[in-house]
């Protein structure tokens, strides 16, 4: 671990990368042991970014979702192999199939998008439903899979509602798992002291996308594509900048609307990377984070049109036929697995070497995938680090 060629590369993305403002935390065996921040809140420059600045982190939001969906169902005492029509019989993707609660948790429901006459608006979590209940997925379910940007937090929350007699996922996540956990991080129904510490998104400067993402951007260009339809699905918020618009951060979407600070997101993966344990104490039960660990699917990602892997929740870096990972946004180890976010934030867990990572911030990248800002960081915390031999 190279903490001082970490610091070195946060402090490149402000002299060299045009960075705005940004935190990065490091986490290992319980305990932070690295934080930083540095920049500005605001466009203006205006408010510092200082420890406790708070960012909306787009579908980094994922990973908080999918432990609220993971857990409500063990509080249920279902399991994540339990079919999804026995809680939603009304969703005809899975009362047409098998589908599991992993299956849907792991990208595979054929609803990674809605019809163009069938799509609702986000902020409108009624006709959404309705929309996904006669949705005919896209694929059969549990054959394949494809990354649901927006649809998937909407078929977590009505799954929560459904296990916890009308309570929202944000509102379980903020009342129930929050107290829990301890971690700066929210999904909707934010307090104004979480108001007043907010940074506010500002969209690319540019929008040259990495070579690897070359093929999904040339079907974002194709109106008839599922890509294109899965990042329309539901409609709402056409401009990145609209994340910051209240609707949007009030009304608690599972898939993109959760705002934190760097600290409170490395700690919640540290409490994954730890097996649910904190201060000593089994704060998340065995069986959610095996559930978040565990492989579910991995291949060609019929939305971003490149290999991923996901597990219940979270996505992991593929492996090619050899066994060798095609990419290491989440380190060189096998077991680590998170979520990043549009634009650049990123955060993941990596149970073997007890280590969480994460970083925010509000100038955003083009880019599906994490971008050298925060994967140089990844990089030195890794360099030199004694790894197990594979």
């Amino acid at each position: 671990m190279n903490l001082e060629q970490l610091k070195a590369a946060f402090a490149t993305n402000f002299e060299e990368r045009g960075e705005l403002g940004a935190a990065v935390s490091i986490w290992k065996d319980g305990k932070e042991i690295l934080s930083l921040s540095d920049g500005w809140q605001d466009k203006e420059k205006t408010t510092p970014w200082f420890d406790d600045a708070i960012a909306p982190v787009w579908s980094a939001t994922k990973g908080p979702a999918a432990i609220a969906l993971l857990f409500a169902l063990h509080e249920n005492k279902l399991s994540v192999n339990d079919p999804v029509k026995k809680i939603w019989p009304e969703l005809h993707a899975a009362k047409e199939s098998n589908l599991t609660f992993a299956q849907l948790l792991s990208h595979q429901s054929g609803l990674a998008a809605l019809s163009p006459d069938n799509r609702g608006n986000m902020l409108n979590h009624t006709n959404t439903i309705a929309a996904l209940e006669s949705q005919a997925p896209f694929w059969q379910p549990g054959k394949a899979h494809g990354y649901h940007p927006r649809t998937i937090g909407f078929l977590y929350d009505e799954l929560v509602r459904r296990l916890t007699s009308g309570l929202t996922l944000g509102k379980f996540w903020n009342g129930v798992l929050v107290p829990k956990l301890r971690v700066e991080f929210w999904i909707g129904d934010l307090p104004m002291f979480v108001m007043n510490r907010l940074a506010m998104m500002v969209p690319p400067k540019v929008m040259r996308p990495p070579a690897e993402e070359a093929a999904f951007y040339q079907e974002l260009a194709n109106p008839d594509s599922l890509s294109l339809a899965a990042f329309s699905s539901p409609t709402g918020m056409k401009a990145l900048s609209d994340i910051n618009k209240l609707e949007y951060l009030q009304i608690g979407l599972p898939a993109l609307g959760g705002v934190g600070t760097a600290s409170g997101l490395a700690k919640f993966y540290q409490i994954l990377a730890q097996g649910g344990i904190l201060d000593g104490v089994q704060v998340l039960p065995a069986s959610v984070v095996e559930s978040a660990r565990s492989l579910q699917t991995s291949g060609d990602d019929l939305t971003l049109k490149l290999p991923t892997a996901f597990s219940c929740g979270f996505m992991k870096d593929p492996l090619d036929s050899a066994g060798k990972k095609i990419r290491t946004i989440f380190g060189p180890n096998e077991s680590s697995f998170g979520q990043p976010g549009a634009g650049g934030s990123h955060a993941f867990a990596d149970p073997e070497s007890g280590l969480s990572f994460a970083y925010v911030m509000n100038q955003m990248e083009a880019g599906i995938l994490p971008n050298r800002k925060s994967l140089d960081m990844v990089d030195a915390l890794y360099d030199g680090l004694s790894l197990p031999s594979t």
